[in-house]
């Protein structure tokens, strides 16, 4: 298994990139934000994006987002192909996107939102904490691109509060971010408590 920097070498994965989130989507019943072959091109082509590859098969992938003046970085669309899944390939392509993104913008906070708790588990393990969506960036552009995402009415709703994603913040100025740590099941569980309660309040509305 190879997990590099994608470049333009990488490009003729992008439509299978984008069909794999997609379909991710409907299996998993929650919401995806969908994001264009072009997108994923750009995203490969400026050496922002983590590309996993066996054999030349696709296998997973992760990008970066900038927002805020490069004061925050988004790891975004992280997927595994279903072909190379319970394999832990999902943290490594995590953790090799986080040690980009330090690279890239050293002084950024990085954050991401998700409804998975496989994805919130990871996070937390490579030093992100649970935060709250007001301490995310205030970017009009980033909220945006969750309208393709079939829980945008509860972000509208909230009015940008809460959704059944969950946001998590890596601070690389914060002590707790300078080792890597457990995974502590009772912090995550009770998230996903929350998020259920919201799921279950949207489907009666």
């Amino acid at each position: 298994m190879k997990i590099v920097i994608a470049n333009e070498s990488h490009v003729q994965y992008a439509e299978i990139i984008c069909e794999t989130i997609k379909e991710s989507a409907k299996v998993r019943g929650t919401g995806i934000a969908e994001r264009t072959p072009e997108y994923i091109i750009k995203k490969i082509s400026t050496g922002h994006a983590v590309i996993a590859t066996h054999n030349d098969e696709f296998a997973g992938f992760c990008y970066i987002e900038v927002w805020s003046n490069n004061e925050f970085v988004v790891n975004s669309g992280l997927i595994v192909h279903p072909d190379f899944r319970n394999q832990g390939l999902a943290k490594e392509i995590k953790k090799r996107i986080l040690d980009h993104s330090k690279e890239l913008y050293p002084k950024a906070k990085i954050f991401g939102i998700t409804t998975g708790l496989a994805v919130m588990k990871i996070n937390y393990e490579l030093g992100y904490q649970p935060v709250t969506f007001s301490e995310l960036t205030t970017d009009e552009a980033f909220w945006n691109g969750c309208r393709t995402c079939k829980n945008f009415d509860i972000l509208t709703r909230t009015e940008r509060k809460m959704c059944l994603c969950t946001g998590m913040l890596y601070d690389p100025n914060h002590e707790k971010n300078i080792k890597q740590h457990k995974y502590d099941s009772k912090v995550l569980t009770r998230l996903k408590k929350i998020k259920q309660a919201l799921f279950l309040k949207k489907n009666k509305e």
